[in-house]
């Protein structure tokens, strides 16, 4: 199944929706728009949007590549002097879901052969499954780490297993997945009892909200240090409502932008930062002004200058 043009680039990047041709680039960004569906629940959802509802906003997180931008400390063109390359987005089509599944890994290990950063734009959670498996491509072990309000362990949802609520225990089966560090969980979710202690028994690192609230970054950015190089997943619903409302699931008590861009910073400076995802924004719960796009796209630019200033 082919890429699907974007409706329009991530910022004004050139777009080449044809793996066969990519070659090397500093960074590069790909939309993945479905995972497993879970019966009973609409097909395609909200956050199938969210890839082109990100891009659409370039022109409010992003005023040209000469302008400053206070969170890089500097303009982007001076970490990405020729931009980057936007691939389109993969589309779920008539063949199923597995074939889907299959080529969404296939391409996004071509991604993680040709990009320094890989960026990909969800979709549900769930898209991070073919994302993890296709960090095989990057040839060492890497250590995920989530932002989430969520635990996201479950093995199956109404016999799915490729779904929103499983990402991390996908991952946890992978022999080139080498740690998982959880940040921001909180409230109620898919998770019971079992699935957290499937996730200590593995030897995933897990921080509340609460945690992060009372004690600071300190004891987060402490057990990252040395763990690179990493992949991040970002699920919208981790930060605090007040700062990204449009999101499904949405939980109070979450993190805020402040505390989120110094773990990204630290993944890229003691990384390095090789991909990251950022899932489940769901367009028709955002505002009229389209704060949570905004910030989603913020954060895929602050992990771009971050991860290529590193590097």
């Amino acid at each position: 199944m082919p890429l699907v043009a974007p409706a329009r680039p991530f910022i004004d990047w050139t777009v080449d929706t044809d793996p066969a041709r990519w070659t090397p680039v500093p960074a590069a960004i790909l939309g993945v728009t479905a995972s497993e569906p879970y019966s009973g629940e609409p097909q395609p959802n909200d956050q199938a949007s969210g890839p082109d509802a990100i891009r659409g906003q370039s022109h409010q997180f992003w005023d040209g590549a000469d302008h400053w931008d206070f969170h890089l400390g500097g303009p982007l063109r001076a970490v990405l002097p020729n931009g980057g390359r936007d691939g389109g987005n993969l589309v779920l089509g008539d063949d199923g879901f597995r074939p889907y599944f299959d080529t969404c890994v296939a391409t996004l290990a071509r991604q993680f052969r040709t990009a320094t950063l890989s960026v990909i734009l969800g979709g549900d959670h769930g898209v991070t499954i073919p994302a993890v498996h296709a960090l095989e491509a990057v040839g060492r072990p890497v250590h995920v780490v989530q932002i989430d309000a969520h635990l996201d362990w479950r093995d199956e949802v109404r016999g799915a297993r490729l779904g929103y609520s499983s990402p991390m225990r996908r991952a946890s089966e992978l022999p080139w997945i080498s740690g998982m560090t959880q940040i921001g969980l909180r409230g109620t979710g898919s998770a019971r009892a079992g699935e957290v202690e499937a996730a200590t028994r593995w030897g995933a690192q897990l921080f509340t909200a609460d945690a992060v609230h009372e004690h600071g970054l300190g004891p987060v950015l402490a057990t990252l240090e040395g763990k690179g190089p990493f992949y991040l997943t970002v699920d919208l619903d981790g930060f605090d409502p007040s700062v990204i409302p449009g999101v499904a699931g949405p939980a109070p008590g979450g993190l805020r932008l402040e505390q989120v861009v110094p773990i990204l910073k630290t993944l890229a400076r003691s990384g390095p930062l090789v991909g990251l995802d950022i899932v489940e924004l769901a367009p028709s719960f955002d505002l009229a002004n389209r704060i949570s796009a905004i910030t989603a796209g913020r954060l895929a630019l602050i992990a771009i200058g971050a991860a290529l200033s590193a590097s």
